[in-house]
């Protein structure tokens, strides 16, 4: 039996709000359990697109989500899915990795959104939709969606 074909999809959004709606446009492909790796440099807009995630899925307000850069993990529980929102950028090794009990996080109802998860190839591997943001003007972001 061959793997299922992998799908993309790609749009440019020329402000914070454009791309925070397009967040919100993505519930159905993130149904979970799903585990999304998001890639871009520092900047690029992953936080601003996972607002509009957690209020796709009625997690949080979009005002509520933040960055973990410093805490790591953030929860949001929605009536349809729990949503971690996960920074690496400060873990370096995988024994750093291994104390954040991440494999404790996956379960049915759960999505794991990962940035900077690329250090890790056990979630580059592992991932089933990756999400690649790249800043093309000032305001402006390619946002690419791949999934298998």
């Amino acid at each position: 039996m061959s793997a299922p074909a992998a799908s993309a999809r790609e749009t440019i959004t020329y402000s914070a709000e454009e791309t925070t709606a397009f967040g919100r446009t993505l519930t159905d492909l993130l149904a979970p359990p799903k585990l999304v790796l998001l890639r871009g440099d520092l900047g690029a807009g992953k936080t601003t697109l996972i607002k509009g995630i957690a209020a796709g899925f009625q997690a949080a307000s979009e005002e509520d989500v933040t960055s973990p850069t410093f805490t790591l993990v953030h929860e949001y529980r929605g009536p349809r899915a729990t949503l971690y929102h996960i920074d690496l950028y400060r873990v370096d090794t995988p024994r750093e990795l291994e104390t954040l009990g991440l494999d404790d996080l996956f379960a049915e109802n759960s999505i794991l959104l990962i940035e900077w998860g690329e250090k890790f190839a056990r979630f580059v591997r592992d991932r089933d939709v990756e999400i690649t943001l790249e800043r093309v003007g000032e305001n402006d972001r390619k946002i690419q969606v791949t999934s298998r």
